[in-house]
């Protein structure tokens, strides 16, 4: 049973920083490629970055230059590094993993591991 557990999160002000982390127990870790989502009440949930197997990794035009994605093998574990807060930024975040173990982006939605209880941002302006 895969689960995702995200921490990391809480208040920050306009032009600030916060890294985000997501450990991921169970299934094969480091074939799997991985990603950040988020989302705002009343809002679809938004892709905030990928990342592939083979290191490659794809942003959302909003935080390009801002936020890095980046994993830990072995602690089993990827990170948001989210530099130059916005408040538009203020959304719960979600890691998710892709369980098919292809290693490619952009992950699967039929193959996406079960939501974990993700991690709240806020940023004041």
């Amino acid at each position: 049973q895969v689960q995702l557990v995200e921490s990391g999160g809480g208040l920050a002000q306009s032009g600030g920083s916060l890294t985000l982390s997501c450990v991921i127990s169970g299934g094969l870790f480091s074939w799997n490629s991985l990603a950040w989502f988020r989302v705002v009440p009343g809002k679809q949930r938004e892709l905030v970055a990928d990342l592939a197997k083979d290191g490659r990794s794809n942003y959302t035009e909003a935080v390009k230059g801002r936020f890095i994605i980046s994993r830990d093998d072995d602690k089993r574990t990827v990170y948001l590094q989210m530099n130059n807060l916005k408040p538009a930024d203020t959304a719960t975040y979600y890691c998710n993993t892709d369980l098919s173990a292809l290693g490619r982006t952009p992950l699967d939605p039929r193959t996406l591991a079960p939501w974990g209880p993700g991690t709240r941002v806020t940023v004041s302006p």
